[in-house]
């Protein structure tokens, strides 16, 4: 049976890759998508998720709830975009046709319609800031904590940055949030950081392929693009790494990633290279104050991904033919 997949996202390079790797999966169905500001602004991520599904002729995608997310952080500065990574307008050299406001009023609230939907069989997915995702803790705590289970693309514990030396985008962008986020969870929280993302690599030999036998053509544009930035940054990358593919992945491919279960603090300094820096604490619990230790609020954190299991997983979704 299909999970059911609420996402919040900004709708850039590789959140787009994502929904697509979702629509091609049998075991995804996402009933709902928050566009946020994150790597680009909110108009434009709701002109993406729009654009997008404009490609496709299908009812069921048709019928996705798209809702209006955050547009600024909780630290009430203005979000900073990157357009040297995701395009002017998220999607690399493409433009999309469709306003971003096109049949899309303020409708935050109707998140609440899809949880009381479908409350314990539902899980979120956040690939991009969480500020949405806080906004909802701080209105409706009795109802988030009906969710089945979180994921969670963010973080960077004792390996580099992407934004920072130290601090990974999406808890960098709101740090205030992602704190929220994980210290109001039931323990029900697995983070995807940059120490598995970074090796989740698409190859231009795979980006050709998909493209030459599947059904999406958009993609080797995307990851073309996105490569491109890559490679000039880091001449020896290999390929372009699927953050948020990946985090959408796990929800289903759990045996690809090792995992540990660590109490995460994000640190909240408003700027400096700790900025969003996320700290797990290895600490044994038996050396922690008895009282303390029952407040503790631990989260699933994958540190090791199996790269042939990554590799024949996606490619299976994304060509449409079978990989072993």
């Amino acid at each position: 049976m299909a999970k059911k997949v609420l996402l919040f996202g900004d709708i850039g390079i590789d959140d787009t890759i994502a929904i697509l790797y979702a629509y091609m999966n049998d075991e995804i169905d996402i009933v709902g998508m928050v566009a946020d500001y994150g790597n680009i602004s909110r108009e434009n991520a709701l002109a993406n998720i729009q654009y997008v599904r404009s490609l496709f002729d299908s009812e069921e995608i048709e019928n996705v709830k798209i809702i209006v997310g955050a547009e600024i952080p909780m630290t009430g500065e203005l979000p900073e975009y990157v357009p040297e990574i995701h395009g002017e307008y998220g999607l690399g050299p493409i433009i999309p046709e469709t306003d971003g406001q096109d049949g899309v009023s303020e409708n935050f609230h109707d998140i609440v319609e899809i949880i009381e939907q479908y409350q314990d069989e539902l899980v979120i997915v956040n690939i991009g800031r969480l500020t949405s995702l806080a906004t909802m803790f701080l209105l409706y705590p009795d109802l988030m904590r009906k969710i089945k289970s979180y994921y969670i693309m963010g973080g960077a514990f004792w390996v580099p940055g992407n934004v920072t030396a130290v601090s990974e985008a999406n808890f960098h962008g709101d740090p205030v949030a992602a704190q929220l986020v994980l210290s109001n969870t039931n323990n029900n929280v697995t983070i995807i950081p940059l120490n598995v993302t970074q090796q989740a690599i698409a190859t231009p030999e795979m980006v050709d392929y998909i493209d030459q036998v599947g059904e999406l053509p958009m993609v080797k544009t995307l990851l073309d693009y996105y490569y491109d930035y890559y490679k000039e940054r880091d001449p020896n990358i290999q390929g372009s790494p699927l953050h948020d593919v990946l985090t959408l992945m796990a929800i289903n491919q759990e045996d690809m990633f090792t995992f540990q279960h660590l109490p995460v603090q994000i640190v909240q300094a408003r700027e400096g290279t700790e900025r969003g820096q996320s700290i797990a604490d290895i600490r044994p619990y038996s050396n922690m104050e008895e009282e303390a230790e029952e407040e503790i609020r631990t989260h699933r954190i994958a540190f090791g991904l199996d790269y042939p299991k990554f590799y024949t997983r996606f490619m299976t979704v994304m060509s449409g033919q079978r990989f072993d």
